[in-house]
C-alpha cells in the first residue's frame, strides 16, 4: 500500500473563496496535505490566516471552491451535506473553542446524543463512562450554563471521544480558557487521544500547544507549509 493510500486525511489543491464587497476573497490558497493514522498534527498561525476554514474543509463542515478532500477513504467534496454528515457521524469527533454544547441538555445528555444517533447499545452506560474519563462522573446532571468553562470543554471532549472516532478535529480547544485550565484540558485531550489511538488535527494560535504534536504546519495568508521543529 502506498503512503497516499494510508493517509486518513488527504487534500489536493484546496481553494476556498468567498464574495466580498471588493470581489472574491481567497481564504485558502492551493493547499495540499496528507495526515496519517494516529498522527497528531497542529495547524498554527495568527487569527485570520485561514486555520479554522481549513479545518472545516478537511472535516466536511464546508466545501472547497476547488480541490479535493478525502477523509477516512471517502471523498468529501463530491458528497452533499447529508453524505458528509454520515461520514462525520461514523468517523469524526470535534472539539470547538466555544464548546458547542446544547444548552437544553445536561452534561450526560450532551455526551449521550452522538451515541444515540449512532445507535450504540448501552448508550447511557457508555456516556457515563466517558464523563468519568474526563473526571466529571459527579457532574452528569448540570446544564452547560451551570458548568465552568473548563468543565464545559471536558464535556465536549467526552462527547467527541464517545463514538470512538478515527479522527478528532480540535479548533482552538483551549482558546476560551485561562492558562491553567487550558493546560489541564490540553493534557486531557492528548492523554485520551493517545489512549484511543485516534488521529488528531489541532488548530491553535498557541505555539506551545502546537509543539506537542508530531507535526506542526504553519498557515499564513491561506497557504500552508511545514513548520521547522
Amino acid at each position: 500500500m502506498s503512503a497516499t493510500e494510508q493517509a486518513i486525511v488527504r487534500a489536493r489543491g484546496l481553494v476556498k473563496q468567498v464574495e466580498s464587497p471588493s470581489g472574491p476573497l481567497t481564504i485558502i490558497n492551493d493547499v495540499s496535505l496528507e495526515v496519517f493514522a494516529a498522527q497528531t498534527v497542529a495547524v498554527v498561525g495568527v487569527s485570520g490566516s485561514g486555520k479554522s476554514t481549513l479545518l472545516a474543509l478537511l472535516a466536511g463542515l464546508d466545501v472547497p471552491t476547488d480541490g479535493t478532500v478525502w477523509l477516512a477513504g471517502q471523498r468529501l467534496d463530491v458528497l452533499d451535506e447529508d453524505g458528509r454528515a454520515r461520514v462525520r457521524a461514523r468517523k469524526v469527533g470535534f472539539v470547538f473553542q466555544s464548546f458547542q454544547l446544547l444548552p437544553g441538555l445536561t452534561a450526560l445528555e450532551n455526551v449521550l446524543l452522538p451515541l444515540e444517533l449512532a445507535g450504540r447499545a448501552h448508550a447511557v452506560e457508555l456516556a457515563r463512562d466517558h464523563l468519568g474519563a474526563v473526571d466529571l462522573a459527579n457532574r452528569a446532571g448540570p446544564y452547560p450554563s451551570q458548568l465552568s468553562g473548563g468543565e464545559q470543554q471536558r464535556v465536549a471532549i467526552a462527547r467527541a471521544f464517545a463514538v470512538e472516532p478515527e479522527i478528532l478535529f480540535a479548533d482552538e480547544p483551549t482558546g476560551n480558557l485561562d492558562t491553567e485550565t487550558g493546560g489541564r484540558v490540553a493534557e486531557l485531550l492528548f492523554r485520551l487521544n493517545d489512549g484511543k489511538g485516534a488521529t488528531l488535527v489541532l488548530v491553535t494560535h498557541d505555539q506551545a500547544l502546537g509543539g506537542r504534536c508530531d507535526r506542526v504546519l504553519s498557515m499564513s495568508d491561506g497557504r500552508l507549509s511545514e513548520a521547522p521543529r
